[in-house]
């Protein structure tokens, strides 16, 4: 059991784990695929570097301060998170699972949608960004899941237990993964139907007959995770009070994926904020 869990390894993720490990509490940090710090060519206006940094070198820093420091940093695909009626958390990921008293989302904001015709317009009448919030409206219903990765199949497992009828459909990619669900590798063309989805049409002009889409590109972010929990949100952005707090409790959130100035040094005051209360929520729940 630890007592923090953070997700994601930029500014925000980090300087939360820097506070809670000084407080002498147990912090792993799990982080996977490109952060968007490392596509900085160069970074001239954070304190302290007079010849500026690349976003890769100052995000590697990071991360070796975190582990010098003694916290567990894993490259590890988080896939879920669940809580139990304790109000602790396991968090499950690509390899293995953690439970921990505390959560802190800080993947930045990693919301995808597809540039697909119809995609936008069906949002909320058949088009779906969470499986477990949603599955159950299609119950016994023809679904999909637009996705090649992990957390596409993670999704369509989700999916199964409300519905047999579940196909991946990987837009013209292979599939990251193996499964026993049925995978169309074909190129969508668009979203068909008249109010709600009734359809996907790919681009040799075949349409696959289907009451649900559900969105499941890349890895899962911040905003995927909030929903599944009930967190509340405004459009792609989670809410919080002036101590990086969700309304669940143990489950904080910074940095990107709560949206407002989005620069370094919010992100590493959110983190600093974040850590700081999270240290005071695990001292109370003792």
């Amino acid at each position: 059991m630890f007592d923090a869990v953070i997700i994601g390894a930029g500014p925000a993720g980090i300087s939360a784990g820097l506070y809670l490990k000084r407080a002498n509490k147990n912090v792993l940090i799990l982080y996977h695929g490109e952060s968007q710090l490392e596509k900085a060519h160069k970074i001239d206006n954070f304190y302290g570097f007079p010849l500026g940094i690349t976003g890769k070198d100052l995000y590697i820093n990071g991360i070796n301060q975190a582990v010098n420091l003694g916290i567990v940093v894993k490259d590890l695909e988080v896939l879920s998170i669940q809580m139990n009626e304790k109000m602790e958390y396991t968090i499950r990921t690509s390899e293995e699972e953690f439970n921990s008293k505390v959560v802190i989302l800080a993947t930045g904001n990693k919301k995808l949608r597809p540039n697909i015709k119809g995609v936008a317009e069906f949002e909320g009448s058949g088009v779906s960004y969470c499986a477990i919030c949603d599955g159950f409206f299609y119950r016994k219903k023809n679904v999909v899941v637009i996705g090649s990765g992990t957390y596409a199949i993670s999704e369509a497992t989700e999916l199964k237990n409300v519905t047999p009828n579940v196909t991946i459909l990987t837009n013209g990619l292979e599939l990251n993964g193996t499964t026993d669900i049925p995978v169309v590798t074909k190129e969508i063309k668009e979203i068909v139907g008249e109010g709600r989805v009734s359809g996907v049409k790919f681009m040799d002009d075949t349409t696959l007959d289907v009451n649900g889409v559900f969105i499941a590109l890349g890895e899962a972010g911040g905003a995927d995770f909030a929903k599944k929990l009930g967190i509340y949100m405004e459009k792609d952005n989670i809410v919080v009070d002036e101590n990086m707090r969700t309304n669940i409790p143990g489950v904080y959130a910074c940095g990107n994926v709560v949206g407002g100035l989005l620069q370094i040094n919010k992100a590493a005051y959110e983190g600093a904020k974040a850590g700081l209360d999270a240290v005071k929520y695990i001292n109370e729940k003792r």
